[in-house]
């Protein structure tokens, strides 16, 4: 997948390509939908398919005060976009000068004009331009448009807002149902208060990248993959009152890792199921215990 940070380098030899555009944060089910539609559709007429995306949340522009945290980095959500089979994917810079562009000067300069496309394929809910002025009924006036209805597993709308409640409510298993995979936070690794060390089990204290969902307060199953490899982690997020803990961290203890520390790495980590909510033990010596009886689950489970 051919990718363009911003359309000004853009210089196509193609005829024509179909055009899909949207945030796809997390590129959830209802965002795979959109796009592997778009992508038959570009194969059908032999043409390149094309998804435009932003480099951030359009809230983080438009509406500050109410931008919700973000269900994937940029980087992991083309990373999607490509397993998908998309030929080229745009990322452009989300500010005030793209807000104010109506949907006539945007489809006329970037779809048509920079892309060339010859059909645009978009989910139910989609708007562009000042004023949300371009909605799929406007599109297709213009030029072929292909509308995905709304996306549904088990009864529930797929989007990015239901997936960030049941991220914000520990339910991985669900939220794992609506992402198609389970939900990842990336970032690098930093160093910590070295309380993990202290009680026998170090830690891999996890810096985010972004303003990414975190999971409610617990303890998780899950698994790191590194630079030497993938590891069978029990992960800790919360503040740690039985230790003092003086803000909230994530901490990933990986079970049988055998390098050496991983201090500015960068890792992802994939939460699977929530095993317990965060608990303030009688002491250190209660807290070890059960450390050791989280850490023999996740063993159980994981492998």
């Amino acid at each position: 997948m051919l990718v363009f940070l911003g359309a000004a380098g853009l210089r196509p030899q193609w005829d024509g390509s179909v055009v899909c555009i949207g945030t796809f944060d997390g590129v959830h089910l209802g965002h795979q939908k959109v796009v592997s539609t778009a992508v038959e559709e570009a194969r059908g007429r032999s043409l390149p398919s094309v998804v435009v995306t932003f480099d951030r949340h359009p809230a983080s522009v438009l509406a500050p005060e109410r931008c919700p945290p973000c269900l994937g980095t940029v980087g992991s959500n083309l990373r999607r976009l490509r397993a998908l089979g998309a030929s080229v994917a745009v990322v452009l810079a989300f500010d005030r000068s793209l807000a104010e562009r109506t949907a006539e000067e945007f489809f006329r300069e970037l779809i048509v004009g920079s892309l060339r496309a010859q059909a645009m394929v978009v989910g139910h809910d989609f708007a562009f331009g000042k004023g949300r002025e371009g909605t799929p009924s406007w599109l297709a006036e213009r030029i072929a448009t292909t509308v995905v209805p709304p996306f549904e597993r088990d009864g529930c709308r797929v989007s990015s807002s239901a997936i960030r409640s049941l991220v914000a409510g520990g339910q991985m298993e669900r939220a794992s149902e609506l992402l198609g995979r389970p939900y990842c936070l990336e970032g690098v690794v930093v160093a910590g208060e070295r309380l993990g060390r202290q009680l026998g089990y170090p830690t891999a204290n996890l810096g985010l990248a972004c303003d990414q969902a975190v999971p409610a307060d617990g303890v998780y199953a899950g698994r790191c993959r590194t630079p030497i490899g993938e590891f069978a982690a029990a992960v800790s997020i919360g503040t740690r009152p039985t230790v003092g803990g003086r803000r909230r961290a994530i901490e990933a203890f990986l079970l049988d890792y055998p390098g050496d520390d991983l201090y500015g790495a960068a890792i992802e980590l994939d939460l699977l199921t929530r095993i317990r909510g965060q608990e303030t033990f009688d002491g250190v010596e209660a807290l070890k215990r059960q450390m050791a009886l989280d850490v023999q689950k996740v063993r159980r489970m994981l492998g």
